[in-house]
């Protein structure tokens, strides 16, 4: 269950992600709203590593939405370069 919570967290992260840095980016909605899913899981995988969230809990909206922005600057880095 924590896993379908992860998901639906991080698609709604990553539409906000989209909000918080606005710009074009090279994959479109689709790759946002993925990069969002991965945010949302490497939230909640360190709030677990740090022992902020139980095993088996969900992330936090703001964490996840912390996770997706640097993962989204990432993808935009990597990818910018080489474009």
């Amino acid at each position: 269950m924590s896993i379908l919570l992860t998901i639906i967290i991080g698609l709604v992260v990553g539409a906000l992600a989209k909000f918080v840095m606005p710009g074009k980016d090279p994959g479109g909605v689709i790759v946002t709203i993925l990069i969002g899913i991965a945010g949302s899981f490497v939230a909640g995988m360190l709030g677990q590593a740090l022992g902020w969230y139980a095993a088996g809990e969900g992330p936090g909206i703001i964490a996840s939405i912390l996770g997706s922005v640097i993962l989204l600057a990432i993808y935009r880095a990597v990818v910018g370069r080489k474009a």
